[in-house]
């Protein structure tokens, strides 16, 4: 069986975590976003850029979010969520839902329309905050609260793979369902 055959959601699963284990954890002496020290590093923009694991991540992610209700559309903070919501979009259609993305910038543009939210109208919608790892929560809380000031209502954030480093304790306080794939005694990094 190829990466290209539908795989049960098992399968996809496990395959996930193998890509992720193999090339995407990185052991060594590094500093988190956080400012605290690690002795390994989740980067998961090796994978979810990856033509062979893009449609893993986007079929595992639709099993995580599957529960959740009238969802419009998902994306977050761009750079780690943009390949996370273009794989949900594209495994979700390939099963027949109807899920828009959404790029959140960083700051609003200082030109054009000035937009800090791109993509669909969001205002009144469900939507779901994506993230490929979290550590701090920052990058979702920030995504939250562009979201907000636009109308749309954030319903979870989901994340591929959580590093256990308090992101969750820092979402559910903010009112949001946190979600995850992926943790770290799956990558045997617990």
């Amino acid at each position: 069986m190829t990466d290209r055959q539908p795989l049960d959601s098992a399968d996809a699963r496990r395959r996930l975590i193998d890509h992720i284990a193999a090339d995407a954890v990185f052991h060594g002496d590094f500093t988190l976003t956080s400012g605290k020290k690690a002795t390994y590093y989740v980067d998961l923009r090796k994978v979810s850029l990856d033509h062979r694991v893009a449609p893993l991540i986007g079929q595992v992610m639709l099993d995580v979010i599957a529960d959740i209700p009238d969802v419009a559309a998902v994306g977050g903070l761009t750079m780690g969520a943009d390949p996370i919501a273009s794989a949900i979009l594209h495994q979700g259609a390939a099963r027949g839902l109807a899920y828009d993305a959404f790029v959140v910038r960083k700051e609003p543009k200082d030109h054009g329309r000035g937009k800090q939210v791109e993509g669909p109208d969001l205002a009144g919608k469900r939507v779901i905050v994506l993230e490929d790892t979290s550590t701090t929560g920052g990058s979702p809380i920030k995504a939250i609260e562009a979201l907000r000031k636009v109308g749309a209502e954030v319903v979870a954030v989901a994340v591929v793979v959580d590093r256990a480093t308090g992101a969750r304790e820092i979402i559910e306080a903010e009112g949001v369902p946190y979600l995850y794939a992926i943790g770290l005694e799956d990558l045997g990094l617990a």
